[in-house]
């Protein structure tokens, strides 16, 4: 039985975020080097061939060339993981944990990290080769191996420079915040795909009614815990006998718990036991959420940010700053489209409701609901979320615009509501209202 595709994705979006598939790749590539440059070492005649031939001139000069590099790279390699920890953990303390999610997905470290481990492991398989008369037979001086070793231990000092130089910049709040913003993007453009038009009179949900939603229905209930990360619909809509209805009770990004409802089915199937198991098997569960399928963890990471900069322990407002404009950067591209089906017809006329789908409201309130409440004693920082709610209004097409504007208004609205009963100085009240009024006069009156 093929595996579900859920599932699939769930393993390759643990492989992107795993610091130790891509650097055991290159250990395992190392050793098919060293096993390929020691048959070439056999088969030339490498000092009429081959430059380069002093490198290894003697079995001893040999042996201390790899011992060193490989004693240099593998000492590079632990501090090399240390800096990589170390720079999880201050971004983690610092900004928020869930920026991490970011940082393991981080390909450079990845890459360094095996390029430093895979140099270690080639001259340990190219440093048995070497052999002198003692150990029995002629002397064997791979020069051309001996040659390559060179040339990654070479390699090797460089990129630990590029990756030093790489993970001091990685701690910068705008690069993890860019990096953030840029992976949440390419999650919005892969799952929200068609762009809000002209002919898009209502951008509202489409109804879930069905008529056959009036009968009893029959309620799976998750069998596991965990982040759901991915949703394989058509998987899911086989759950059904053909004709029949499946609803989906949650939403990827949301967290299951065991016993609680997975999704109900119409009509009754006529085989429970494989309506449990087809359900159960088109869901991806983790210990984390996944940008795959939930660009709104994006939204969530950048927002936890700006939430944190603006707690007591850090008052950061700058840093907040940083957070709310490039969340409006993410918002903007939501809201420009529209968001996918909530219902998803397959084959044998079955049909798959997604009840707890997001929608633009969702992204908004996700965006700045908790925002604005932290925000609401810095009359600095209401200006900063004023500021980028008139940017994403005006960084949409005119009909996404239209749509938009009751929903950015009203965060405004409610934010100089806030921060009218949060700020002590009349003075700060004043400069909130005046700057709300000058931004959003016309819509509505103000508070």
């Amino acid at each position: 039985m093929d595996q579900p595709r859920a599932r699939i994705a769930a393993v390759a979006e643990r492989v992107r975020t795993s610091l130790f598939f891509v650097p055991s790749a290159f250990v395992v590539g190392a050793i098919v080097l060293g096993q390929l440059s020691i048959e070439l070492d056999e088969r030339f005649d490498v000092g009429d061939d081959l430059p380069f031939t002093g490198v290894a001139g003697t079995v001893e000069s040999a042996r201390a060339v790899l011992s060193t590099v490989a004693g240099a790279t593998i000492t590079v390699a632990g501090i090399a993981f240390s800096i990589s920890l170390l720079v999880i953990q201050l971004a983690s303390t610092q900004y928020s944990p869930r920026v991490v999610h970011g940082l393991f997905r981080d390909p450079f470290n990845k890459w360094a990290i095996g390029v430093v481990v895979g140099t270690f492991t080639f001259c340990l398989v190219v440093l048995r080769a070497v052999r002198a008369p003692s150990d029995g037979g002629d002397p064997v001086v791979p020069t051309v191996s001996v040659t390559v070793g060179v040339l990654l231990g070479i390699a090797s000092i460089l990129i630990v420079i590029a990756f030093i130089n790489h993970n001091a910049h990685a701690v910068d709040v705008s690069e993890i915040l860019g990096v953030t913003t840029q992976q949440g993007l390419e999650a919005v453009r892969s799952t929200w795909t068609r762009r809000v038009g002209a002919s898009d009179a209502d951008l509202d949900a489409p109804s879930l009614g069905h008529e056959v939603l009036a009968r009893p229905g029959f309620c799976v209930r998750f069998t596991d815990t965990g982040w759901i990360q991915h949703l394989d619909v058509d998987r899911l809509g086989h759950a059904a006998d053909p004709g029949g209805v499946v609803r989906f009770e949650s939403a990827v990004g949301q967290y299951a718990i065991a016993g609680a409802p997975l999704c109900t089915i119409w009509p009754h199937p006529g085989d429970e036991e494989r309506a449990r198991r087809v359900a159960a098997r088109a869901l991806g569960l983790g210990n984390t959420r996944s940008l795959s399928q939930d660009p709104m963890y994006a939204v969530r990471q950048i927002a936890d940010v700006g939430i944190k900069a603006l707690s007591p322990g850090v008052n950061d407002p700058t840093t907040a700053q940083d957070a709310i404009f490039h969340l409006g950067t993410l918002v903007s591209e939501f809201l420009g489209r529209r968001p996918p089906p909530s219902r998803h017809d397959g084959p044998e006329g079955r049909a798959v409701l997604l009840s707890e789908a997001p929608d633009h409201a969702d992204v908004v309130a996700l965006a700045f609901a908790e925002l604005r409440r932290a925000a609401a004693q810095n009359a600095v920082v209401c200006t900063y979320i004023f500021e980028t709610l008139v940017l994403i209004e005006r960084s949409l097409e005119p009909d996404a615009g239209r749509h938009a504007a009751p929903l950015l208004h009203e965060q405004a609205r409610r934010l100089v509501t806030s921060a009218a009963r949060a700020l002590e100085d009349p003075d700060d009240v004043d400069e909130v209202r005046r700057e709300y009024a000058e931004r959003f006069t016309g819509l509505a009156a103000g508070p």
